[in-house]
């Protein structure tokens, strides 16, 4: 879809549709007043009629309003007007495009983009909109035989300012809005792609593709490369696995080489049936989705490398994936880790931390300001906060602060969670260093206790995003957060956000 900015009235658009807000107690907005106006008052006369009544996700379409230039004018409800803010503007956008792909409208002018939001700009506005709207319309039907019927897809999009002097702020806004719903759409698409297609190799495919686009470094481990550097955590994982596994560098340089990277970790378990801690087969065709994290810092770097953001930022995937046999770990087997540290595995399907501590270990030897680890780590946390925030823990509050902010800003967002030492002693082995899992309660914490164990040498966070990485039932499909909570931070760190 192509996006435009443009500052005009809206009775003077030549566009298949006109997009304007109508608040509850049928209440114009000020676009949609003035297109009252030019029609002698046919809008209002209809709302008052009660064909349209403002309530949040509710449209009408009208056809040859009198006095406008448009074939169409799409009334939009955004619900009460005190209550308008980040969400309900997110969901009106939403709204408006799947409401305009079902008109058979062609192009169409958005004016919702001058609706005031508090403490927002219209950069905010723009970027919002553009990857809502990207997201709204994003389908993944590389294997239906027959497509969906869409009898006429909408193509062109512009979003409308009311000031000339907010043009360059919007198109910033726009050229940023873009680059995210990419990465966004790389990563719901890696994320939907079945594990006999998305294994390891096709990881580190990608990658290599994407360092070629973008002339980035790019570095793949092999097996033989682990074992060298004493990562028996990470290829624990493996073994049970005819996948050979990879670890996936990339490197961005977009500033000084004396300027320290942020590092990027995700979990790349290309598909999980918990090894010889067999998962129940119900749902179990979701796994696939435990690259979720591998998935959102490979979308990430793409944002980031589209918008050549001055950061130097360094992506690390541990893909593998994680299957019984004869030679896949067994529960009580005890492993070193490339730390030196001695892991017992009470069990194999907590096995995200296992490949996770090796490549934290492994981030050491770029001397980062900063490392995130992004994973689908614990059904625990999903117990916690449902399928709405992502779990944030940390070892540094100030980072913590910085990314619940951008989550924010993202409206992708996240909630710290504890991280303190009583949690643990729960993690004690009589015959290891550390036990893998912590215990039935607070799983998500232990977890993230353990990572803790390898990130004594910098700055670090970890995102667990099993409630947020991809959804179930009729809607099922990636999600492709937290790529905008990732690329907001990033945008900070970058000073590019507005």
């Amino acid at each position: 879809m192509e996006f435009s900015i443009k500052n005009g009235s809206p009775e003077k658009q030549r566009s298949a549709c006109i997009v304007v807000g109508v608040f509850e107690s049928r209440k114009l907005t000020l676009p949609a007043e003035i297109l009252d106006k030019a029609s002698d008052g046919y809008i209002s006369s209809i709302v008052r009629r009660g064909d349209m009544e403002g309530k949040a996700g509710n449209t009408l379409l009208l056809q040859n309003v009198p006095g406008t230039l448009s074939e169409r004018v799409l009334l939009v409800g955004l619900g009460k007007e005190k209550d308008f803010r980040e969400k309900e503007f997110c969901n009106a956008i939403r709204t408006t495009v799947k409401a305009l792909n079902d008109t058979g409208a062609f192009d169409a002018s958005i004016f919702l983009t001058e609706l005031a939001v508090k403490k927002r700009n219209i950069g905010w506005r723009i970027r919002q909109s553009v990857m809502v709207g990207l997201d709204a319309g994003y389908k993944f039907e590389r294997f239906k035989s027959k497509k969906e019927d869409v009898r006429r897809p909408l193509r062109k999009l512009t979003l409308a300012v009311s000031r000339r002097t907010e043009l360059s702020e919007a198109e910033e806004g726009l050229a940023q809005g873009l680059a995210i719903a990419e990465g966004m759409a790389m990563t719901k698409t890696l994320g939907n792609l079945p594990a006999n297609i998305c294994h390891p190799t096709y990881l580190a495919e990608q990658a290599q593709a994407m360092a070629k686009e973008f002339n980035l470094d790019c570095e793949i481990l092999e097996r033989a490369d682990m074992e060298k550097l004493g990562m028996h955590s990470l290829l624990s994982v493996a073994r049970g696995s005819h996948q050979p596994p990879k670890l996936i560098i990339l490197t961005y340089k977009g500033t000084k080489a004396s300027e320290k990277p942020i590092v990027l970790v995700g979990k790349g378990v290309t598909f999980d049936t918990g090894g010889i801690s067999l998962k129940p087969g119900a749902e179990m065709d979701e796994m696939k989705y435990d690259m979720c994290g591998a998935a959102s810092v490979l979308g990430t770097m793409q944002s980031v490398a589209r918008m050549a953001l001055p950061i130097n930022l360094t992506v690390i995937v541990p893909a593998t994936e994680n299957m019984p046999g004869g030679a896949a770990t067994r529960p009580g087997d005890i492993v070193t880790s490339m730390s030196g540290q001695t892991i017992e595995i009470l069990n194999t399907d907590a096995e995200g931390r296992l490949i996770l501590c090796d490549a934290l270990t492994y981030a050491e030897r770029f001397e980062p300001d900063t490392v995130i680890d992004v994973a689908t780590l614990t059904g625990a946390c999903v117990v916690a906060l449902g399928h709405i925030a992502t779990g944030l823990f940390s070892n540094k509050d100030s980072l913590a602060r910085d990314l619940l902010d951008a989550g924010d800003e993202a409206h992708d967002r996240a909630w710290h969670m504890p991280l303190w030492d009583d949690y643990q002693d729960l993690l004690k082995s009589p015959f290891a260093d550390m036990g893998n899992i912590g215990g039935r309660w607070g799983g998500s914490i232990t977890a993230a206790c353990f990572l803790s164990r390898f990130t004594k040498k910098f700055n670090w966070a970890h995102l667990d995003i099993a409630g947020t990485a991809w959804k179930s039932g009729a809607d099922k499909g990636a999600t492709g957060r937290p790529v905008p909570l990732l690329t907001h931070f990033l945008l900070q760190r970058a000073g590019k956000l507005n």
